[in-house]
């Protein structure tokens, strides 16, 4: 069910900010061409450090909290600059942090979005923990 989907990422959103630091976007997208599999968009100073670390640790973590069912609901995760202009406009567009504010039908980072929910969009504090 979506509901639980997005419950249960933005609970796994505010533990991780908690953890390493703020996120500028924390969302599911599900593109209009691919049914039934989410992507999860990233963006935050620290995982575009080390994309490859992130990667593996988004990956575990899901696995570990929200089980294996989770990580297959998703098509990929994509891991996008925070300074990325399109990040800004949405940051600009959209304001919530650790919740979920639900789109249909737009247009993101160049790509039909049939549905998403946005978890979290803020401009990023200049300090973050690593």
């Amino acid at each position: 069910m979506v509901s639980d989907l997005t419950d249960s990422f933005a609970r796994l959103e505010a533990q991780i900010a908690k953890e390493k630091g703020d996120f500028a976007l924390f969302a599911l997208f599900l593109r209009e061409y691919v049914p039934d599999c989410w992507d999860l968009i990233i963006s935050a100073p620290w995982v575009v450090a080390d994309r490859k670390g992130a990667l593996d640790f988004f990956v575990n973590r899901i696995q570990s909290q929200l089980g294996a069912p989770a990580l297959t609901d998703l098509s990929r995760i994509v891991f996008v600059d925070p300074q990325d202009v399109a990040v800004q406009n949405l940051n600009r567009a959209i304001h919530v942090e650790h919740g979920a504010v639900e789109v249909k039908d737009s247009n993101f980072f160049g790509l039909p979005i049939k549905h998403a929910y946005i978890i979290t969009s803020k401009r990023p504090n200049a300090s973050v923990a690593g």
